[in-house]
């Protein structure tokens, strides 16, 4: 088995999952590199998975003839440069959500890899996991019969509290739904298919924040981009629903995510992981039943969208996790925001056609189109 040589770009909160999976679970690849703008986060890194360079830059990582897939973990509003800078630096790219933080800057960078050949793949990989590939297997399979809505919110209090380092989710780039509704609307869009348009409002319920975590406790931060969004969808196929994120809300547990079907009802498991509990109403029963899991990947298994990614480029093929799925995502983001702007539908543009399901294999760890 070929294994893709990949390296990190940032080494922050999210970076330890992906460099243990990386390293110890997923086959089809090999972290060869890592670099952050804090030499001794990617130091600590490096000793502890056994990863043998620790490049100075991005610009001497991008020179190592090595490296296949850069590994894009920066603070969103960074996502573009990086990315800009590593396909015209001839590599693959795969990306921490979102794909950009404007749709101009979206599409700039898939002209960008078209034009070089390489692939742009993203997170999140969570819709790869046990819960949601369980769902639309459900969904296809007529258990809740024809989907007529959804109803979905994401609702938390903000990530000050508990984050080290949190302003960037208050900056460009960031908010509940670029930070938050990536895994909503993917989960979203491959349960239901492709969004038509968005009719939202959205606003910005506090100009500041107070960080009351460590290292920067009573830190004040300065919001940038609205921290309330609420709006109605329509996909394609005729379903409609309503989505809700916000960082606003004192909150205790996941707030609702269920599909509405002509037989049933789904109770969908929070998009962010990957193998909660899916449950089942059907039209004939008088309580909500316990599905079982039918895929692999129950644990947190961030890096399986790339292995996904290291087997389309080995393979030829459209990775699961490929970047129209993330700009169609980042269209619906934008259009959240513009709708509340214009106070009027907007329609969605970009297209999105599901991959296929997936499949289990002999080997966990190896993954298969």
């Amino acid at each position: 088995m070929k294994r893709i040589k990949l390296a990190f770009v940032g080494v922050g909160s999210i970076s330890d999952i992906y460099l243990k999976n990386l390293t110890e679970v997923f086959k089809q690849l090999e972290v060869v590199g890592v670099c952050d703008l804090v030499r001794e986060r990617a130091e600590a890194a490096a000793e502890k998975y056994r990863i043998p360079r620790v490049y100075a830059d991005l610009e001497e990582l991008l020179a190592d003839p090595e490296v296949e897939i850069v590994l894009n973990l920066t603070r969103p509003y960074e996502h573009y440069v990086v990315t800009k800078a590593a396909l015209e630096a001839g590599k693959h790219v795969y990306t921490e959500k979102p794909l950009a933080a404007t749709v101009e800057e979206g599409e700039e960078l898939i002209q960008l890899a078209a034009d070089k050949g390489l692939m742009i793949a993203g997170a999140p990989d969570t819709f790869l996991g046990a819960s949601i590939q369980t769902c639309r297997k459900l969904i296809e399979d007529g258990y809740i019969g024809e989907p007529i809505a959804f109803q979905a919110s994401m609702i938390c209090r903000g990530h000050e509290s508990w984050h080290p380092d949190p302003a960037f989710y208050y900056q460009r780039g960031g908010g509940p739904m670029f930070d938050m509704g990536p895994y909503y609307l993917t989960a979203l869009v491959n349960l239901l298919g492709k969004v038509k348009g968005v009719t939202s409002l959205a606003k910005k319920s506090f100009s500041q924040r107070t960080i009351t975590s460590q290292p920067l406790m009573n830190q004040v931060v300065d919001v940038e981009v609205p921290t309330y969004l609420t709006g109605i969808m329509e996909f394609e196929n005729g379903v409609v629903g309503h989505l809700t994120t916000t960082f606003d809300v004192v909150y205790k547990e996941q707030a609702r995510f269920e599909i509405y079907g002509s037989e049933g009802t789904l109770i969908v498991p929070d998009p962010n992981m990957f193998g909660d509990k899916v449950y089942l109403l059907r039209i004939e029963d008088n309580e909500y039943k316990e599905m079982p899991l039918l895929f692999d990947y129950r644990e947190n298994s961030r890096g399986l969208g790339i292995a996904d990614m290291a087997d389309a480029l080995a393979n030829n093929r459209q990775p699961r996790v490929n970047v129209e799925q993330l700009f169609h995502v980042l269209d619906v983001m934008d259009a959240f925001e513009r709708s509340s702007q214009s106070k009027a539908y907007e329609a969605i543009e970009s297209d999105f056609e599901l991959t296929p399901l997936m499949k289990r294999t002999a080997l966990k760890g190896v993954v298969e189109g």
